[in-house]
């Protein structure tokens, strides 16, 4: 059985996600979790980047 390399946990299957440009593979919990802090992290980005006038690109 293949085992998550964010848990340490044997798993049926590991999915792939891309986490800051490079591809990991994980299980399905921890790719569920990873992309929820991705999303919370660019959001809070943005409002920051908002409250400070920030007009440019990223």
């Amino acid at each position: 059985m293949p085992t998550c390399k964010e848990c340490d946990n044997e798993v049926d299957e590991l999915v792939t996600v891309k986490v800051d440009g490079k591809k990991k593979k994980m299980c399905q919990d921890c790719a569920d979790r990873v992309q929820q802090d991705d999303e919370v992290a660019r959001e809070s980005e943005s409002v920051v980047q908002g409250m400070m006038g920030f007009r440019g690109r990223r």
